[in-house]
């Protein structure tokens, strides 16, 4: 898939010691090595870029090397960078571990890392060589890790194919309750969600239109994420951003009536939260946002529904903007 005088596994302290020997394994006898960083979206930093980065010059890697990201998001974004801008650029192979990343981050080539001000402010477009999704891996996750998975795969069905919204919402609580099966619908609904993303970057590649509508529940969300030092997981994050975008959406009048509704639905089902943490302040969420890159001219833009199955501001460049006291009410 990307052939290599050398290999470099990227993979993290929790992946590491499940799949890390095995990967090894695959390649010939001296040509890989392994490099493990802790995990945890705290620890996706340009730090952590840095150590990868220095660890990959002290080992004498050059421009023929291959990077294999082997883990969850924070692996895929962060060695994703890594390879990005190693020498100016390196292969990188996303082998994912988390459904999340199976069906989202390891698919579209963002990569990035995390800043104080906020989630993935510093980072490049940088396609993977190859994508490896074998869901068979996830057997070792807990329950929780797959319904935060499946926050990005109800988003895709909000965002392009209300049918595929309805099949992931008949699906979810027996690919929610044991025994694990890594075939059948599971894998159904990982090929769905890849299906829908895939075919969106493929038409916009840097986001400089369609690509826009995936950041659906992602403007609040990320906000709340960092917010939380990282407390509320990503998929937990875009759920409650995806239940107040929505909301946003039909108070804007911009969605038909009945599109929280549905969203709200699907997020119980999935055993996702869809409301604001308590703790992190109305005021506190808008000044994030406003730091997000996602705004413009001092304004935030936003990804929101016309109805489950299609994204308004096909006119205006695929975001639109929000009256912010809207907004400020509809977050408290």
């Amino acid at each position: 898939m990307s052939p290599a005088h050398r290999y470099v596994v990227i993979t993290d302290s929790n992946v590491g010691p499940l799949y890390g020997s095995q990967a090894i394994a695959t390649f010939a006898p001296g040509s890989v090595d392994l490099v493990t960083i802790p995990a945890g979206e705290i620890h996706k930093t340009r730090a952590t870029w840095s150590a990868v980065t220095d660890h990959l010059i002290s080992l004498g890697c050059g421009r023929d090397t291959t990077i294999v990201a082997l883990g969850g998001g924070v692996v895929g974004d962060l060695a994703g960078f890594v390879a990005a801008t190693y020498m100016r650029g390196l292969p990188v192979v996303q082998v994912p571990t988390s459904l999340l990343a199976m069906i989202d981050a390891a698919v579209g080539g963002k990569t990035g890392v995390d800043t104080p001000a906020g989630k993935n402010l510093v980072g490049s477009f940088h396609p993977p060589a190859g994508v490896i999704a074998d869901t068979q891996a996830l057997a070792t996750l807990a329950v929780e890790h797959f319904r935060t998975g499946f926050a990005e795969a109800i988003k895709h069905g909000v965002i392009a194919d209300e049918e595929y919204f309805e099949t992931v919402l008949g699906y979810l609580p027996r690919i929610l309750s044991p025994p694990f099966d890594g075939g059948g619908e599971l894998f159904a609904a990982v090929v769905g969600s890849i299906e829908i993303k895939s075919a969106i970057v493929a038409r916009d590649e840097r986001e400089a239109g369609l690509r826009k509508v995936l950041n659906f529940g992602h403007t609040v969300g990320h906000a709340i994420e960092t917010l939380s030092s990282y407390s509320v997981a990503h998929g937990e994050a875009v759920a409650i951003g995806m239940a107040l975008e929505s909301t946003i959406a039909e108070q804007a009048g911009i969605a038909e009536a009945g599109t929280a509704k549905r969203v709200r639905h699907a997020l119980a089902v999935a055993g996702l939260p869809a409301e604001r943490p308590p703790q992190l302040a109305v005021n506190s969420i808008v000044n994030s946002m406003l730091g997000d890159k996602k705004t413009r001219a001092g304004r935030i833009e936003y990804a929101l529904p016309l109805r489950i199955g299609a994204m308004a501001g096909g006119d205006s460049g695929w975001t639109v903007t929000v009256d912010e006291n809207l907004v400020r009410g509809v977050l408290t």
